[in-house]
């Protein structure tokens, strides 16, 4: 193409129109795809937990074929709900071809119910990890209603990335140009018609981008709503979800810091369990059990005697009564006090009710026959019952220091033993086999009892430990030899052990006349099988 009259021939005079453009070339601003700021250590953080988690891959491979940053808006989702102070990008520093991605993470940010959510989440890789998750519905529903918005940004991308490539074309031209041009600056007319024709490309493609980026703002603008409106939803169900796996982790007995120190694969396996099958239906009777149990544990005070009822006679100054006190104020009466203290006449208030004796081990027999299976009026089976309680029991083994073992049992052949020594953690796993295992056919006692009497026995001849305490949890009566019995009482008398019976659902058999009955030195009935507190004083005393 010839050069028009109007075509600048000099170098000085081809530079300055086309020094715009070599400024935007040499300095384009740095564009992110990640809309949370995160440092090197968030990052491993994402990358290990995604490849932990078959749920993330496989999320990411499905939301990929709608969206092709999908793996960009995981990782910001899981960034908001795992750091503990998430930061965003303003929107001027984010690839164009992000924009809808920083747009959904804004959204989640800023709802309030993200602000709950990441009181479970912050800190937690797995925890957010299920957020991620749980967010997967709306996730799409976002993508699907950003659409023609996402369209836009590509598009905005490509011309923004077509002006950054005009500029850099004038910046050669220019380039070549100048290494055309003679000593006094004359630049040849085919050179100066390449600077010329390269700057107004540029300023075409530079409308073009603008506008790009215009349309691309109009479909984000329109987006927003519904994207807002979807974010806060996912952010209260994702909430609402971390919230329901706390709990059953807790219910369960499973410390934050023993959630922390577990492996990704095995903590999804336990939270899969514990959602699934029976255990996720008792989850809540026995995370009421063990609230009673701690609270009971609250209300006891050491060498106390139990409710007030009088007043008596004796020495023990812990129940001293105040007037008794004021005479110890004045010098005169100090003597007449010391005597009647030697003599063991002071008034003291009289107390009745039963004291916690145990030191040996505790042991929770529990039967688990067919008729256990059985649901009472509030639709708790008695067999719930029975294992919600002995768990409770466990935690009060434990707390006392005092070693735990759960006994299953049915008919006269079936039987499996569950230790949990008090010096060694309670695995989650053998918690949660002690609670699943149910052997189903009739009712042994003597089964059950002579294994815990052999353990007490193995205790006393190993630590010399004696009164521990036997819990028989039922709901059947059935017959022992007599030979057995006289077995039995020796046993009892030597180890000093208590036996607290629990008839479950079946009254009769707490009647005097019963075996149980006979057998304990305790014995309650369990009819409302919803009650947790019915077996308050179970815990008051062991």
């Amino acid at each position: 193409m010839g050069r028009t009259d109007r075509t600048p021939r000099r170098l000085n005079e081809l530079a300055s129109p086309a020094g715009k453009w070599l400024g935007l070339s040499a300095v384009a601003p740095e564009r992110h795809t990640a809309a949370v700021v995160a440092d090197r250590f968030d990052r491993i953080t994402w990358r290990d937990t995604y490849e932990q988690s078959t749920g993330l891959r496989d999320l990411a491979e499905e939301l990929a074929a709608r969206h092709a940053h999908a793996a960009d808006l995981l990782a910001d989702t899981f960034l908001a709900a795992y750091k503990v102070r998430p930061r965003l990008r303003e929107r001027e520093e984010m690839a164009p071809s992000r924009l809808v991605n920083h747009q959904v993470i804004t959204s989640l940010v800023e709802s309030p119910e993200f602000a709950e959510l990441r009181r479970e989440t912050a800190g937690d890789p797995y925890a957010a990890a299920m957020a991620v998750l749980a967010q997967a519905a709306a996730l799409r529903r976002m993508l699907e209603c950003s659409r023609d918005a996402q369209k836009q940004a590509e598009q905005a991308t490509k011309a923004q990335q077509d002006a950054e490539g005009a500029a850099t074309a004038v910046s050669e031209a220019l380039q070549q140009a100048a290494d055309g041009a003679d000593e006094d600056g004359t630049v040849p007319a085919s050179a100066a018609d390449a600077v010329q024709q390269a700057i107004e490309a540029a300023e075409a493609a530079e409308a073009a981008a603008r506008q790009a980026a215009q349309d691309a703002a109009q479909a984000l603008s329109a987006a927003a709503p519904g994207i807002r409106a979807a974010a806060r939803n996912a952010a209260a169900k994702a909430a609402q979800a971390a919230r329901e796996e706390a709990a059953l982790m807790r219910a369960w007995g499973v410390a934050p810091g023993e959630l922390e120190r577990m492996p990704f694969d095995q903590r999804t396996r336990l939270a899969e369990r514990l959602r699934t099958g029976r255990l996720a239906q008792w989850a809540e009777l026995i995370g009421r059990f063990r609230q009673m149990a701690s609270g009971e544990r609250a209300r006891k005070v050491e060498n106390a005697t139990g409710e007030l009822v009088g007043v008596t006679l004796g020495n023990d100054l812990s129940r001293v009564i105040p007037s008794e006190l004021t005479n110890l104020g004045l010098p005169e009466l100090r003597a007449v006090f010391a005597a009647r203290y030697a003599a063991g006449e002071l008034m003291l208030y009289d107390s009745q009710g039963e004291q916690t004796t145990g030191q040996g081990a505790v042991i929770a027999c529990v039967d688990t026959s067919h008729s256990m299976y059985e649901a009472g009026p509030g639709g708790v089976t008695r067999e719930a019952w029975a294992k919600a309680c002995a768990l409770a029991l466990l935690d009060q083994a434990r707390h006392a220091g005092r070693d735990f073992v759960g006994i299953l049992f049915s008919a006269a052949d079936k039987i499996q033993v569950f230790r949990f020594p008090a010096d060694q953690p309670a695995q989650i796993a053998q918690v949660l086999d002690f609670a699943e295992t149910f052997l189903g056919g009739g009712t042994s006692y003597q089964t059950p009892l002579t294994a815990a009497g052999e353990l007490l026995e193995e205790e006393f001849n190993d630590a010399a430990r004696t009164r521990g305490d036997i819990v028989m949890i039922t709901d059947d009566d059935c017959g022992v030899t007599e030979e057995w019995r006289r077995g039995w009482n020796d046993a009892k008398h030597r180890l000093g052990f208590r036996v607290f019976g629990v008839a479950v659902g079946t009254p009769r058999i707490a009647e005097a006349d019963s075996v149980l009955q006979a057998l304990c030195d305790n014995l309650r009935s369990i009819e409302d099988l919803t009650d947790v507190h019915a077996a308050a004083d179970l815990f008051r005393v062991i």
